[in-house]
């Protein structure tokens, strides 16, 4: 059996200025990677940790968690970056960590939030579902587990995966309900070839968003991992236009 390099969180300290990225439902910090390079080399410290269940060599520890595990963890997070002694942070949340970047401006004093193909309003997971199973064969087959071993694990595989897109759906309500009381500002980015959540969420978004300055941006060449993409160093440039654009502290570490 092959052994997986796993991801490591990464934490780039450099600058006063404190960013937390949270990534996508099965990523990692590695949807991540060039992106906080990019803002490490602009002074500004980057902070991407791993929701649970996530970058592991087993695929299916995802649906042992709930979506209450994962705004603990977001929540988590933000408290290890005030324990380095920084009370001014934004956070950009890819897809999944996007609905978790949106409940954190719900509640907490961030400086700015953004979100990158993040399905706040998801009314189809059929694609998403059908990316898990295909992922959980893919990384199974990678590590050298015998296909006929695979196809017996999937019908469980793909009840607990119904389960927890279900509980994502239900968990969604909560934090639509409150986007009108968000007053910092938003960017919102959504790519125009997502194959996995339907691009008209980050228009819905920006109108729940009716009391945030919004800054909207289209990437009409690229799909769904957009930190990634065909248009990744357009998208850099907008997210730390954004950044430098906002209210900074600048007497914070």
């Amino acid at each position: 059996m092959k052994t997986l390099q796993l991801p490591k969180p990464f934490f780039f300290e450099k600058g006063k200025r404190a960013i937390l990225l949270l990534h996508s439902y099965t990523g990692t910090s590695n949807d991540f990677r060039m992106l906080g390079r990019f803002l490490e080399r602009h002074d500004y410290t980057v902070y991407a940790p791993h929701f649970s269940g996530h970058a592991t060599a087993h695929p299916e520890d995802i649906l042992a968690h709930t979506p209450e595990d994962w705004w603990r963890d977001t929540q988590e997070a933000l408290h290890f970056l005030k324990e380095k002694g920084y009370e001014k942070i934004a956070i950009i949340g890819f897809s999944l960590g996007g609905m978790f970047t949106m409940k954190a401006a719900e509640h907490f004093p961030l400086v700015g939030v953004g979100t990158l193909c993040s399905p706040l309003f998801l009314s189809d997971n059929s694609a998403i579902q059908k990316g898990f199973l295909q992922y959980v064969k893919e990384v199974k087959t990678y590590a050298g587990i015998a296909p006929e071993v695979i196809e017996a694990e999937m019908p469980q595989i793909e009840q607990l995966l119904t389960q927890q897109l279900l509980a994502i759906s239900h968990f969604l309500p909560v934090i639509q309900e409150q986007l009108k009381e968000i007053r910092i500002p938003t960017l919102i980015c959504q790519s125009g070839k997502d194959e996995l959540i339907d691009a008209n969420n980050a228009y819905l978004l920006e109108e729940a968003l009716e009391n945030s300055q919004t800054s909207f941006h289209w990437y009409k060449n690229s799909g769904h991992v957009i930190t990634i993409g065909e248009d990744r160093h357009v998208l850099q440039e907008d997210i730390l236009a954004f950044l430098n654009g906002l209210q900074w502290n600048e007497e914070t570490k």
